[in-house]
């Protein structure tokens, strides 16, 4: 590619953003031009209204607002600028749920640098990535744990809640927001303002110990919940 691909990097580890700009240098077939960096979300969203850019390489945990946060508040203000996340998350329910979102590629941070490259090129070229060793199907054979010698069990549903001391309005707002909605979007559907959609929301996470969507969602998926 002779033109330059402007980029901007998001991650609230600045020695990863340092990083990453080395290892977009060395590219011999990729002309990449970091034009802008951030370290949370709420900074992308002020360099999008100012720099022009091509492409943005996302972390999905941001210390203020989210990954799958950002993407959902990006398409909300109609930003065109194509996404790639770089996340540790390989769950299908998570990688699903940034696709909904509205990213063109999800890249694992543990794959190799060339794969980086070629999953720029990718979506550079207007298809979609998927990082090598990530699936959209759930094969952990989570209902396993549904059976004892034959027989249901309890619900590991009800379970879960007692555990964790969630209402049910808790629940029906927690496999929303694993379905990617936004806060306006479970007010909508559940009837509610977005203010309660947040504060339901932060209670959630404080009960389940987690500080961002993605981890939410993540929790949720191993705890078999959404």
């Amino acid at each position: 590619m002779d033109q330059a691909i402007k980029i901007i990097i998001v991650d609230d580890h600045q020695i990863f953003i340092e990083g990453l700009k080395v290892v977009l240098a060395r590219s011999e077939k990729l002309n990449c031009e970091v034009v802008a960096e951030a370290n949370t979300g709420n900074a992308l969203l002020k360099i999008v209204e100012n720099i022009e850019a091509d492409l943005i390489l996302l972390d999905m945990n941001l210390p203020d607002i989210d990954g799958l946060e950002v993407l959902t508040i990006l398409k909300e203000r109609g930003v065109t600028t194509k996404v790639i996340t770089l996340s540790m998350y390989d769950e299908a329910k998570v990688i699903k749920s940034a696709f909904k979102a509205g990213v063109y590629g999800y890249f694992l941070k543990s794959n190799n640098i060339n794969e980086l490259y070629l999953a720029i090129e990718t979506v550079m070229n207007n298809e979609s990535y998927l990082s090598v060793g990530l699936s959209l199907v759930n094969n952990t054979g989570m209902h396993s744990r549904f059976f004892q010698n034959g027989k249901l069990t309890v619900s590991y549903e009800d379970r879960f809640v007692k555990k964790f001391n969630l209402t049910n309005r808790e629940i029906e707002i927690l496999k929303l927001v694993g379905q990617a909605l936004s806060n306006k979007e479970i007010a909508k559907e559940l009837f509610i303002s977005d203010q309660t959609v947040s504060v339901h929301r932060k209670n959630i996470m404080r009960k389940l110990g987690v500080n961002s969507t993605a981890s939410l969602i993540r929790f949720s998926y191993e705890n078999n919940i959404l």
